[in-house]
């Protein structure tokens, strides 16, 4: 299987244009890997969804993306959702490639989740949501999303009771979709704004229960944090593979550039990066599938990931040289798409925090 996606990864690096058109591809898989046996998917666990999306990200990252963010919007749905919102909704995903999407970044509220303005207010049977979400990753895209809101009005009850997450189809009235961002880099994927306007959602769309929100949104982050440091081992390793394919061709001062000491130092440097971030993730995938709790490993694999895919990126350029500069070469691309690593599903810093929380807990006990 892994094969298979490999060979993808050639049609992907063509995708170039799609780039530049800031061109969002409809490259969803058919059946998803991350879903089980009884919806319609493939059945596969945390360790081979990585393995899969390191390859995709070889490959373009923009495309990958797209693809791994479905995978964080039905997630809170596969860890908290009920036999009927599972079949649902996870089912549909499966019968027809379709797009789902995690809403709960807002303008003012990213890292702060706890800080979300987003108000779900309960009429009868039903809530009505009034908000606005930012930087909605399939936003334009997606069929149903995963929504976070306040439904405690009090402003000072505590995050893990004052918020609700709730399903909602995109197509419900008052539901108001943005323009696409124009980002620097990842452009293939579709990224928007989205307002709530008195959108009305039934109970029977509550995951779990009123005040479960929080905690069902950060659950969420342990399984999918692994596959996105997977993803930017696999624009490291593309990184890694540009710069040593160059420095065995360019040649300067009368001999190859992987001659130059300084080159294959570097180079040497890049591959050490490489392996242990696949390995990091990897223990995080491992400690998913092995049914323990892994919000430590997933979080350094997502910290250690996201950095040395963007010093990886950035060297690769600098051993281009000029040309590195120039969208002619592949590398420019490389660099641009790697930003994102450091401030998606949780910045480098926020990631940072999580570790010293887990690594002291472990000596307060």
């Amino acid at each position: 299987m892994i094969a298979l996606f490999r060979r993808s990864c050639g049609v992907l690096r063509s995708l170039s244009h799609f780039d530049w058109r800031s061109q969002h591809t409809k490259t969803a898989l058919q059946r998803e890997p991350g879903s089980g046996f009884s919806f319609g998917g493939l059945g596969l666990g945390t360790f081979d969804s990585c393995l899969i999306s390191e390859e995709l990200a070889y490959g373009c990252t923009g495309v990958q993306t797209a693809i791994e963010a479905n995978s964080l919007g039905q997630m809170p749905v596969i860890i908290a959702g009920n036999d009927q919102q599972q079949k649902k909704y996870l089912g549909r995903m499966t019968e027809e490639p379709l797009m789902c999407a995690y809403c709960v970044t807002e303008p003012v509220a990213g890292s702060d989740v706890a800080g979300i303005k987003t108000k779900a207010e309960k009429k009868g049977d039903e809530y009505i949501i009034n908000g606005q979400k930012m930087w909605i990753t399939n936003g334009g895209k997606a069929n149903w999303y995963f929504l976070l809101a306040r439904s405690d009005p009090d402003p000072k009850a505590p995050a893990s009771k004052a918020f609700t997450g709730f399903i909602v189809e995109a197509d419900t009235p008052g539901v108001q979709i943005g323009r696409k961002e124009l980002n620097m880099g990842q452009r293939c994927s579709d990224t928007r704004g989205i307002v709530f306007e008195d959108v009305r959602v039934p109970k029977e769309n509550v995951l779990i229960g009123e005040g479960a929100g929080f905690k069902i949104a950060m659950g969420a982050f342990d399984k999918t944090r692994p596959p996105v440091a997977a993803a930017a081992v696999g624009l490291a390793q593309r990184a890694l593979d540009e710069a040593t394919k160059y420095a065995l061709e360019r040649k300067t001062f009368g001999k190859l550039l992987i001659e130059h000491q300084g080159i294959s130092f570097l180079l040497a440097e890049m591959a050490m990066k490489v392996e242990l971030a696949r390995l990091s993730y990897q223990r995080a995938a491992w400690e998913v599938d092995s049914g323990r709790r892994n919000t430590y490993y997933a979080s350094i694999a997502k910290a250690y990931a996201g950095d040395i895919a963007n010093q990886l990126a950035s060297d690769a350029v600098q051993i281009f040289g000029g040309n590195g500069f120039n969208t002619e070469y592949p590398v420019e691309k490389l660099m641009r798409d790697a930003k994102i690593y450091q401030i998606y599903e949780g910045t480098a810093q926020i990631q940072r925090l999580i570790i010293a929380r887990e690594h002291i807990g472990r000596y307060k006990k």
